[in-house]
């Protein structure tokens, strides 16, 4: 290479024409990067709270069916078999661990005394305050607690109305026939 090609080559390699529109793309690569980074992390954010929102209804809703078990004398406390029975065959239901499979496990009424008493059900859709259906599960079993004393125990399940798999709350109270008549 002559003296006058190694100048046109050093002059072309001095050149700084064009880095600034490779600088640009590269800024706006990180720029990209860093806003698809920031949505992710609202969308997160998102998820996050839509969950809690639903978690929260639906533990309200729970405790909404247990105060009303609450309100009501011991003696009136439980389910119809007529209407628990038939649920032996829906495995949702009689898949929870708060299902009794022996019948005799299980608070029943044959008729319901003086009001109040219970008139709920086992399996009812409710509508929360955020304005989704959940599906409530109520059980009432007997359950042995020290020196063999029996209370009847009532568990209310709340699940996803499009999912019932899907547990969104659970709450248990125990009740004692020396709490109250």
């Amino acid at each position: 290479m002559n003296r006058c090609g190694r100048r046109l080559l050093l002059r072309r390699a001095r050149d700084e024409r064009g880095f600034g529109l490779i600088e640009l793309l590269a800024a706006m690569t990180v720029l990209a990067i860093g806003i698809l980074a920031l949505f992710a992390m609202f969308e997160s954010g998102i998820r996050h709270l839509t969950r809690a929102s639903t978690i929260t209804t639906a533990g309200a809703l729970a405790d909404r069916e247990m105060e009303n078990y609450r309100a009501i004398k011991y003696a009136n406390i439980g389910l119809p078999e007529s209407l628990v029975a038939p649920l032996a065959s829906d495995a949702v239901y009689s898949g929870d661990t708060a299902w009794q499979s022996n019948s005799l496990n299980r608070v029943g009424l044959v008729a319901c005394g003086t009001s109040p008493c219970t008139n709920e059900v086992p399996v009812q859709t409710l509508t929360g305050a955020d304005g989704q259906s959940y599906l409530v599960h109520t059980y009432a079993t007997w359950q042995t607690v020290g020196a063999g004393r029996a209370v009847k125990l009532v568990t209310i399940v709340v699940r996803d109305a499009d999912n019932p798999s899907k547990v969104w709350a659970r709450t248990s109270s125990a009740f004692d026939r020396s709490t109250g008549e």
